[in-house]
């Protein structure tokens, strides 16, 4: 329960007037310092263990209606309360989530005679620090237009950052690795890596924003529960080596209009002094979320599925139909992929292997000329291709027990899915899905707004409330970075954001330490469609002029199914290249996507991860490691099964020759028995990775298998 401590009374003109205010997170670890000054500036610090993590940084925000620079306060007074609870996620990566922190809640105003009010209320967990601007009803005024906001988080160091430049459009980007005063967006590579692009300042940089300072202490800035508010990008001043917040605009360079009563997104400060609790503390996230919004929740199923989708990426097939009839005829009906007969092939596929869904891209009329054009009517998204028959793929996909997953690419056109957002709901309903995979490539109609200004992240959310009075599962692409918003929108289940599996199909790539370093940034926020699972890795086997390839081994691929969580997981590659090694693809087919435990066993952001999960509702576990572009030897302790019981781990590890580049299918699979006691000596390739699931041992796995040694 919530327990209130008014600070008032006797003490109140103590606390009102006094320069400096202290107060710990339950644990003690974590100290959140407030100091008022004479001419009421209002700064924060944090400090860790006794180590400062944020020095003194000054909040604030700056409206352009009314025209006040809100930056001077001062103070009301001081409630603080604790708070203990445990809640139940409809999905995720624990069955069980306690939040436990303390809570300081300033009531301010104004410096200088505004009379406007404002509240700063920070959440102080074990974890970190949370805190945000609300604006209860106004004694003259019940609107606000904000020009900036004017937090800053001024850094200890000049530490090791994993970045990504300020965009208001898109986070595909490669991560680069310097320290904050190398920071430079232009050495950045563009969406397309060929066409310049003018960031709006070279010092800026997209949260979530991991760093580790010269003193081993790792550190996260983010947000959480972005709603009726822009993305917060950050500025860093190289000099003093402070970020000030900077917010997307829209398209007349407004950054939000709040009505009272309003609240900004959480503003978020992880730390520790071990990477593995870093990743753990994605919890802090959610938990600044509100309960789910969604009243009836039972349609929302994790799943697994498959898709027409790689063979476009990789060339072998089209979206386009019109405009694929003068291709080589390389499917029945041309380029075109997205035809009956392929999709039945799909389908069957998923069938015989335990796939809840095929995802199929390219069946609606519109893919002929569409893309950069700012046309508002390009998609109507219930007109099939003539070569795609729905009624019947309903028929043979329910026959199967399979479920198609619509797609819907909006061109950007956000206006005209908004009008046609009830017709291609109602339409999914009638062919028996409940899974949309949403597309927003392009520059944003209405002209001038940016994927994420707050025009669009209000759109993103009357999506996920509308796709949720339909019982229909979200998985959106080129959105904004999440929040942790899946825990009030819990229908939304996955988004991209970030940059993706495809990238390897038709440029430069991800490099080997892409993976290693999402886990920390990315998907701090919520978790992430990467669509993993590529068996064939070199682009050249479909056509000998390219070079461009996965970077990774084999089975790193499988690792990531366990690394990067989603609970909507693709298979991504073509049925006949998991055809070809079936023995591997068991391992996609019996890994889970919802959780009951995760233990991170080992991590260093940007070089490895070792992540052990607990399947929903049974024992079976499963572990996923994953390396950069260096070979590892990392020990793996099983001290999470049962006590006293024998398991059977499936080990599915890269070659003695095993390498990203010259060797990524050379893997091996061997099985031992284990239990509590174990510890797993894991030997990753470069650009390698290990899977291992692990399942209650049988009476007959007792005979035939051997113990780990």
């Amino acid at each position: 329960m919530r327990i209130l401590f008014l600070v008032l009374m006797s003490i109140s003109s103590t606390l009102i007037h006094a320069q400096r205010l202290q107060f710990f997170s339950p644990g003690k670890n974590i100290l959140l310092q407030l100091d008022l000054g004479n001419q009421g500036l209002l700064q924060y610090a944090v400090h860790y263990k006794n180590k400062p993590v944020i020095e003194a940084s000054s909040l604030g925000m700056q409206f352009k209606e009314p025209a006040v620079r809100l930056d001077r306060f001062k103070l009301l007074r001081v409630d603080t309360s604790s708070y203990d609870n445990t809640w139940t996620p409809v999905w995720g990566e624990y069955a069980t989530i306690r939040d436990l922190h303390n809570e300081v809640k300033l009531h301010l105003e104004e410096f200088n005679g505004s009379g406007i009010l404002v509240n700063i209320v920070f959440r102080i967990f074990n974890e970190g620090v949370g805190f945000r601007y609300e604006f209860p009803k106004q004694p003259r005024l019940d609107h606000f237009i904000v020009a900036n906001e004017l937090t800053e988080f001024a850094m200890t160091g000049d530490h090791t950052a994993f970045w990504i430049p300020g965009d208001y459009d898109s986070n595909e980007f490669t991560y680069n690795t310097t320290k904050l005063s190398a920071v430079d967006a232009s050495v950045s590579k563009t969406f397309s890596e060929i066409a310049a692009k003018t960031f709006f300042d070279k010092n800026a940089v997209q949260t979530p924003l991991m760093m580790k300072t010269s003193g081993g202490l790792y550190l996260n800035l983010h947000e959480a529960a972005l709603l009726n508010y822009p993305v917060m990008n950050l500025v860093l001043d190289k000099k003093n080596l402070k970020f000030s917040s900077h917010l997307v605009p829209d398209a007349v360079g407004n950054k939000a209009y709040l009505q009272t009563p309003a609240q900004t997104p959480w503003r978020t400060i992880i730390v520790s002094d071990k990477a593995t609790e870093i990743l753990a503390a994605n919890r802090m996230i959610l938990n600044l979320n509100e309960p789910s919004a969604i009243g009836e929740t039972s349609f929302i199923k994790p799943q697994k599925f498959v898709g027409v989708w790689w063979e476009m990426h990789i060339g072998t097939g089209s979206w386009d139909y019109a405009g694929s009839q003068s291709g080589a005829a390389l499917l029945p009906h041309g380029r075109h992929s997205a035809h009956t007969e392929n999709v039945k092939r799909y389908i069957d596929f998923a069938s015989a292997n335990g796939i809840d869904g095929v995802l199929v891209e390219g069946w609606n009329v519109g893919w002929e000329d569409w893309f950069g054009k700012w046309k508002e009517e390009v998609f109507d998204f219930i007109t099939p291709y003539p070569d795609y028959d729905i009624k019947e793929l309903t028929r043979y996909a329910r026959e199967k027990g399979v479920k198609i997953i619509m797609h819907h690419e909006t061109s950007a056109s956000v206006t005209n899915y908004e009008r046609q957002m009830d017709t291609a709901f109602r339409f999914m309903k009638e062919h028996n899905m409940n899974v949309v995979k949403t597309g927003y490539v392009g520059y944003i109609i209405p002209r001038g707004e940016h994927h994420d200004g707050q025009w669009m992240v209000n759109h993103f959310e009357r999506v996920a409330k509308k796709a949720g009075g339909y019982g229909i599962m979200l998985d959106v692409h080129e959105p904004m970075r999440p929040t942790g918003i899946q825990r009030t929108y819990p229908n939304w289940m996955t988004s991209e954001a970030a940059r993706g599996n495809e990238f390897n199909a038709w440029s430069s790539g991800n490099p080997p330490e892409h993976e290693t370093i999402l886990p920390f940034t990315r998907l701090m926020g919520g978790p992430m469609d990467y669509t993993p699972g590529i068996f064939q890795t070199r682009m050249s086997t479909y056509d000998s002029s390219k070079t461009f390839r996965v970077h990774t081994t084999l089975t790193k691929q499988l690792a990531l199914y366990v690394t990067m969580y989603s609970p909507i997981q693709m298979a991504a590659d073509l049925p006949e290249n998991y055809l070809e090694h079936m023995d591997a693809f068991g391992f996609i087919r019996d890994v889970a996507v919802d959780w009951d435990e995760t233990r991170y066993l080992a991590a260093e952001p940007g070089d490895y991860i070792v992540t052990a999960r607990k399947a929903k509702g049974n024992p079976n576990w499963f572990i996923g490691a994953i390396t950069d572009e260096n070979s590892r030897k990392i020990n793996a302790p099983l001290s999470f099964l049962e006590k006293g019981k024998k398991y059977l781990a499936t080990v599915y590890r890269d070659g003695k020759n095993g390498h990203w580049d010259h060797a990524p299918a050379d893997f091996v699979i061997e099985k031992f028995l284990v239990d509590q006691k174990t510890i797993m000596r894991l030997e990753l390739a470069p650009g390698g990775g290990t899977a291992i699931s692990i399942v209650p041992a049988s009476a007959g796995d007792l005979k035939v298998f051997k113990n780990y040694k």
